[in-house]
């Protein structure tokens, strides 16, 4: 059955690409508002780094709410509250009492609440559509949530201008409201409530007791505090030999992309001659996100013929050899096609990791898990790698603070590597 068939994955994919939409305006007008508002470059990197921040402070805390509760509830209350939060901005500007402090904790909050959505996502996401068409499903969602950015990126210079950038912020708190409505029409079929933390998803409710008790049998045991169910969470990745790797994998990869992307603007200006306000930069980003399109739809296709395991021995020494094609491309036009080819390897090994911890890890842990290695790659190893390659930079030069993505990727490559031919010898 094709995935727009469905029950309840038409909504939810609308509902990702109306939020979409608006988080990616909001990624341009809030910076550009920090800047007006406060004429500080400072405030500026403060803001960015608030929407990176919740991950490192909330990433474990998510995922076991998530667990514990109704996944549907919790991603419908983040999206509601994250649209009144953003809404708060407009409405001080308006009343003039807009501060650099109120946009900090905007960012922070906005992105902390985005955390607390996604970490429903994971387990809701195999909900809809089954463990056998999770690669599919992500690939779309990917696929769309790039194909928004792009288009949000683009739209939101022009939305500046004419509703200014405290008003084009009001644009996002509809869509969250948006996003909250289609939520709440995807069926509930799947989200009941999550009685339990154990692995194998039994429901440890008090009906379930009294049934227990009435056939005598033994009772489940009782939930876990809420620390042991982090611990749960955490013990459950650390264990899984294929899952541990492929997280080590996943957060060099976003170490990478921390580092392309944090450089790119002065690797156009230095390394291939496109300076100032040259429109041909926004090409170079586009190329990157076009590979990323490029990556959602063919990962399908490759997991149809490989393995998730198998299938990065191929795609990660290609990346490598992709992002080194980058770093040496001595023309924006070469250093483009490059850049489109690396994204799609880049979101290939991202997704398969994604839809690998999916398919093996447990239902009942399905927010825990993927919540940690998200925190791993968005909260420590994507910023981990623009601070790297930006110190590189400075010392070196640009096509060396770019090299050090390059490295992260072969060193992904080489710890794949070297767990599959132990693998073979053991055999």
């Amino acid at each position: 059955m094709p995935l727009r068939r469905v029950p309840g994955f038409r909504h939810f994919w609308m509902s990702r690409a109306a939020s979409g939409l608006g988080s990616a305006v909001t990624a341009v007008a809030l910076p550009v508002l920090a800047y007006r508002q406060t004429h500080s470059p400072l405030m500026v990197s403060l803001v960015a780094a608030c929407g990176t921040l919740p991950y490192v402070v909330f990433g474990l805390i998510a995922g076991a709410v998530a667990d514990r509760t109704d996944r549907r509830r919790l991603m419908i209350v983040s999206d509601w509250l994250n649209a009144a939060c953003l809404a708060s901005v407009p409405l001080a500007s308006a009343l003039g009492v807009l501060t650099g402090g109120h946009l900090l904790v905007v960012a922070f909050a906005s992105a902390g609440l985005g955390l607390f959505f996604d970490a429903g996502v994971y387990g809701v996401v195999p909900d809809i559509v089954g463990k056998e068409r999770l690669a599919a499903a992500n690939s779309s969602l990917q696929g769309t949530e790039t194909v928004v950015r792009i288009a949000g990126n683009a739209l939101a210079g022009g939305l500046i201008l004419v509703f200014r950038p405290a008003g084009t912020l009001a644009l996002d708190a509809v869509s969250y409201a948006v996003s909250a409505l289609l939520v709440r029409a995807v069926s509930r079929g799947a989200y009941g409530p999550r009685g339990t933390d154990s692995t194998d998803g039994t429901d440890n409710t008090d009906s379930t007791v009294g049934t227990a008790a009435a056939h005598g049998t033994a009772a489940p045991p009782p939930r876990p505090a809420f620390a042991e169910s982090v611990r749960e969470g955490l013990r459950f990745l650390r264990r899984h030999p294929t899952l541990r790797v492929m997280t080590v994998v996943g957060t060099l990869q976003s170490f990478s992309g921390g580092a392309i992307v944090g450089q790119l603007v002065v690797f156009a200006d230095r390394g291939v001659g496109i300076h100032g306000s040259d429109g041909r930069i926004g090409l170079l980003y586009m190329a990157w996100s076009a590979g990323g399109i490029g990556g959602s739809l063919l990962l399908p296709r490759l997991r149809r013929r490989f393995a998730a395991f198998p299938l990065l021995l191929g795609v990660l020494p290609a990346g490598a050899l992709l992002g080194l094609a980058v770093v040496r491309a001595p023309d924006w036009r070469l250093a483009a096609l490059a850049l489109a080819a690396w994204g799609s390897a880049y979101l290939v090994v991202l997704v398969n990791t994604m839809t690998y911890s999916q398919e093996v890890t447990p239902d009942a842990l399905q927010g825990r898990v993927n919540t940690t290695r998200r925190m791993l790659s968005s909260g420590l190893g994507v910023p981990l790698g623009a601070l790297v390659a930006s110190a590189l930079t400075v010392r070196l030069g640009v096509r060396a603070g770019m090299s050090v993505a390059v490295v992260a990727v072969a060193l992904a490559a080489a710890v794949v590597w070297s767990v599959q031919l132990r693998r073979w010898v053991r055999k």
